[in-house]
């Protein structure tokens, strides 16, 4: 008796296909090249539409240096993609899941709005990057604005840290209990599922973060991996989000496997010369 062997003419399985519209940041810690690393590690096809590059000035304290993609550049990405692998695409594996992180400035939200509103997207999750580091205060509170009116009602999914949950639900966030406030308010404001980080910025032994979705409020927990926040953990979170459900999770699913994905890359973090330290995706090998 012989046991069957794959057929190497038909085709691999298409995996799914997700889309990072994001920040390039130039050390590789964060932003699209955390969220593109996120994505291969977890199998599936990573896309990534650049809203803005970011560098941090070494000689200025490591202060963020902010440079806006220009508009149109931004909007032909989001043409090519969408044609290519959108809802309408006729693409084996369509694109049906966005990740949004930093968009960095009114305008550029305007452009990322108006194509999320002309496409079907099942799952579109909002990394909410308030504020940019380096932008002018007044530019940066329109930005804020315009991502609270415009981006987050289109949200499926956001994942805010505690000033970001701070900021949408107009709680202030001290313990536990008021983080489990807030996400139940984003929640309200939004419709979203919310899964609010307290992280290592909440006192006590462990990194908690709070799953709501408007039926599960669930407290997710894992031992701190020292006290200070590793660059990458917010966006690889939310890329990890994003992967999962692309892949047919359940939110929650795919809250607890995003934890456990960033906390082994905080284990396992890379050190450089520059003061703090970056999330490793390749952590959980």
């Amino acid at each position: 008796m012989t046991s069957a062997t794959p057929d190497a003419t038909l085709p691999a399985a298409s995996p799914a296909v997700v889309l990072t519209v994001a920040g390039s940041e130039a050390t590789g810690g964060a932003g699209a090249q955390a969220d593109l690393k996120t994505f291969q590690e977890l199998g599936v096809f990573g896309i990534a539409n650049l809203t803005c590059i970011v560098s941090f000035d070494p000689k200025d304290s490591w202060n963020h240096r902010f440079v806006p993609v220009d508009q149109q550049v931004i909007a032909d990405q989001l043409e090519a993609t969408t044609a290519a692998y959108g809802p309408a695409s006729g693409a084996p594996s369509a694109l049906d899941t966005v990740k949004i992180g930093m968009l960095g400035s009114p305008a550029t939200i305007s452009t990322v709005a108006g194509a999320l509103k002309e496409n079907s997207f099942a799952n579109v999750v909002l990394d909410p990057v308030l504020i940019c580091k380096g932008q002018e205060p007044g530019h940066a509170l329109d930005t804020d604005q315009a991502l609270k009116s415009q981006i987050l009602p289109l949200a499926t999914f956001v994942t805010p840290n505690r000033f970001e949950a701070e900021s949408l639900s107009g709680l202030d966030i001290t313990d536990v209990e008021s983080l489990k406030a807030a996400a139940v308010r984003i929640h309200e404001l939004s419709g979203a599922a919310v899964l609010a980080k307290g992280g290592v910025r909440l006192e006590g032994p462990d990194a908690v973060d709070v799953f709501y979705d408007g039926q599960t409020l669930e407290v997710l927990s894992a031992p701190k991996v020292g006290e200070v926040a590793v660059s990458g953990a917010g966006c690889s979170l939310a890329a990890a989000v994003t992967a999962e459900l692309a892949k047919g999770a359940t939110p929650l699913d795919a809250a607890r496997t995003a934890k456990d994905f960033v906390t082994a890359g905080i284990r396992n973090r890379v050190a450089s010369g520059a003061p703090f330290d970056a999330l490793w995706q390749g952590g959980a090998r």
